[in-house]
């Protein structure tokens, strides 16, 4: 029978995923906080630490490897803080604001980039509000809306950044034939 991992290093073994120690210790502390927050206001379902590496860490991966130094990134509906916070801790040379527009979760997120000491502020705003007046190289967003909502949203602000990383899941074939 095989046992989930108790502890986050054995559930980043188990991907094979090596990060620096500092890492680790913040995205363990970044657990902690968001499991401590969920009792509270629904952040996430990834209550474990299989699931928040194999979905939360695993997903921020695959963005992570498609941004360059230095860029401004605008993580679109974070909610519980993924991508954001998570792209915070292991690519501190990013720069990274996160927005999300339900009060509850951007002050619950605004929390825990205060107690992990991270450079990401948090707009309790949608997106859309910011684009108006700010600028970013990339946005991200994972699980925010279907795709076809996600660019009419989006449409208008064309001009207000480069390009735009999604992480979609299977149903993402059948959004882009709508969109």
């Amino acid at each position: 029978m095989c046992h989930p991992p108790d502890n986050l290093n054995d559930a980043l073994a188990e991907q094979g995923i090596r990060l620096r120690e500092d890492q680790v210790h913040q995205l363990d502390r970044y657990c902690r906080l968001l499991w401590d927050w969920n009792t509270r206001v629904n952040l996430t379902r990834h209550t474990d630490y299989r699931r928040f590496v194999t979905r939360d860490v695993v997903d921020t991966l695959v963005f992570a490897d498609h941004l360059e130094p230095g860029e401004r990134i605008l993580d679109v509906g974070t909610g519980g803080g993924v991508p954001g916070v998570v792209l915070a801790i292991i690519r501190p040379d990013l720069d990274i604001s996160l927005s999300e527009s339900v009060g509850k979760r951007a002050r619950a997120v605004a929390d825990i980039v205060r107690q992990l000491g991270l450079r990401a502020p948090v707009h309790e705003a949608r997106a859309e509000s910011l684009l108006q007046r700010l600028e970013f190289n990339t946005l991200v967003a994972r699980a925010v809306a279907r795709l076809p909502r996600l660019l009419r949203w989006l449409r208008p602000h064309w001009d207000r950044f480069d390009r735009l990383l999604l992480l979609k899941g299977p149903a993402w074939v059948k959004e882009r034939g709508e969109a």
